[in-house]
């Protein structure tokens, strides 16, 4: 079984409102906490990267599944919303993520396609991991040529 390690590494100046970076790979930005929770809104942020993370996984997830069932869409993209909610107590915590894909492609292959953007959710190491905390839902386009 292959095994892959990925490595980041973040400077962190000092108090809450300061501004770090981090480095892992191609990555490579400033950190801080976003304005909705009273930050510096600096560079990204842990709520941004998670969906980015989320929605990286699942839109290559997608493209790789087409690819395979040899499936050319015209066009493909995603918006993908993260929420989270900050309780009475102060306690934040990353409730949902919905993705909204759209693919454009013949309309004979309309049912092969949204089965695909169901299974992508299913598969992506991403969504694996977040399963049980994150609730993630599926809002999905599909546009017929």
């Amino acid at each position: 079984m292959a095994e892959h390690s990925f490595h980041l590494n973040a400077k962190w100046p000092g108090g809450r409102n300061t501004v770090g970076t981090i480095e892992a790979g191609n990555l490579k930005t400033e950190i801080s906490i976003p304005p909705e929770m009273n930050g510096p809104g600096i560079g990204t942020n842990p709520d941004e990267m998670l969906l980015g993370a989320a929605a990286t996984c699942y839109i290559i997830t997608l493209a790789a599944k087409l690819e395979r069932a040899n499936i050319e869409p015209e066009e493909m993209s995603l918006s993908s919303e993260g929420i989270v909610e900050v309780d009475n107590m102060g306690v934040i915590t990353y409730k949902t993520i919905i993705h909204r894909p759209t693919v454009k492609a013949e309309a004979k292959l309309k049912e092969k396609v949204e089965r695909y953007m169901d299974q992508s959710e299913q598969s992506c190491m991403i969504s694996r991991a977040l399963k049980g905390n994150v609730d993630i839902k599926l809002e999905k386009h599909f546009v017929a040529l």
